[in-house]
This record gives C-alpha cells, sequence and structure tokens, in this order.
C-alpha cells in the first residue's frame, strides 16, 4: 500500500481556482491507478476524477468535466487536481486515493489506500 497525504485545499470565491497535491510514498507508486474523490455534508463520497499508471488515460465525473484536470508525476510521486471554474456546489472534503490497478476504476470499493482528505470551499 502507499501513504498519501493531500494538500492545497482551502476557501476560494466562484469562478475561482484552486491546485490540490497528493504526496504518496512507496516505491511502487508508478503501479496505481491513482483517483480523487470528494464528500459533501450530508451527502456520499463521490468519484471525481481518475488518471492510469502512466497518465495516458483519465476519466472524470460529468459535473467537473472540461473544469478540472487530474495529471501526476510519477518521478515526484505526486498527483494533482487542477480545478477551475470553481462552483459553491464543488465544496467537499477531497480525498485522494490509490489504486492496484491499471484501469481507470472510478468505483470507491476498487481503491485501497487512502489519504486524510483536504477541505475546499467555494464562496458564492
Amino acid at each position: 500500500q502507499v501513504q498519501l497525504v493531500e494538500s492545497g485545499g482551502g476557501l476560494v470565491q466562484a469562478g475561482g481556482s484552486l491546485r490540490l497535491s497528493c504526496a504518496a510514498s512507496g516505491r511502487t507508486f508508478s503501479s496505481y491507478a491513482m483517483g480523487w474523490f470528494r464528500q459533501a455534508p450530508g451527502k456520499e463520497r463521490e468519484f471525481v476524477a481518475v488518471i492510469n499508471w502512466s497518465g495516458g488515460t483519465t476519466r472524470y465525473a460529468d459535473s467537473v468535466k472540461g473544469r478540472f484536470i487530474i495529471s501526476r508525476d510519477n518521478a515526484k510521486n505526486a498527483v494533482y487536481l487542477e480545478m477551475n471554474k470553481l462552483k459553491p456546489e464543488d465544496t467537499a472534503v477531497y480525498y485522494c486515493a490509490a489504486a492496484m490497478t491499471s484501469f481507470t476504476v472510478q468505483s470507491a470499493s476498487n481503491f485501497n489506500s487512502w489519504g486524510q482528505g483536504t477541505q475546499v470551499t467555494v464562496s458564492s
């Protein structure tokens, strides 16, 4: 398993941007598909984006498609989520997760390592 630590959350006005980072420990980081999930108060955790081991394939939730970009740097054991045109409904705790698979899976049950989360708050 890998250890994951997110950073970069904060308070931003609607229409603004934030970049989340996730630092991973472990020598096998490049073997994992990496994902971002989010959980708003009173709601279930939902898929946001996923990237495969090489960075060549990405998938997004419809709600963030065209606004968010997931990327990774295997040399730095890091994955990022660039969030643009933020909306109040993007407010949530954002989690980084790792899945030992070559596929761009989207179900939380496929991910076996999770970070502690970082709060993103978008004001209207």
